[in-house]
């Protein structure tokens, strides 16, 4: 079964952003799978991007928060297709424990409007820059 094995730990260096403090590891399907994603020391991320308008219902941290990162992680480096990333994503939510309705909202945005920072990500990437 997926699984995160460390925990998130983080620190705040803006006004919605927050830099990993620790590596954030996080198993991919099965429990003997090789496949691990690593979120380094040093990533930024601004969780969960949710438009200040669905706050109330979605904050932007919440119980999703670690799987957000992976996500934002996977999405910076474009190292898995975007529907495998969007897919990881959901797939970790339920790993947390998120409550169906709220992952199932928060996948379907994903899929629907997550094609803007993929795509900026991907032009970052074809002009070889590090940094978003």
């Amino acid at each position: 079964m997926s699984s995160f094995t460390t925990p998130l730990v983080v620190e705040k260096v803006g006004e919605r952003l927050w830099k990993t403090y620790r590596e954030l590891m996080y198993y991919v399907g099965e429990e003997n799978s090789a496949d691990i994603i690593t979120v380094p020391v040093g990533f930024t991320t601004d969780f969960a991007s949710i438009p200040q308008l669905f706050w109330a219902l979605l904050p932007p941290d919440g119980k999703y928060t670690a799987a957000a990162v992976v996500h934002d992680y996977l999405y910076f480096t474009q190292t898995r297709t975007r529907l495998v990333s969007d897919r990881i994503f959901l797939e970790a939510m339920k790993v947390l424990k998120v409550n169906v309705f709220k992952r199932l909202i928060m996948y379907r945005a994903v899929r629907t409007f997550s094609w803007i920072p993929w795509n900026r990500h991907a032009k970052r990437i074809r002009k070889g820059l590090s940094n978003g």
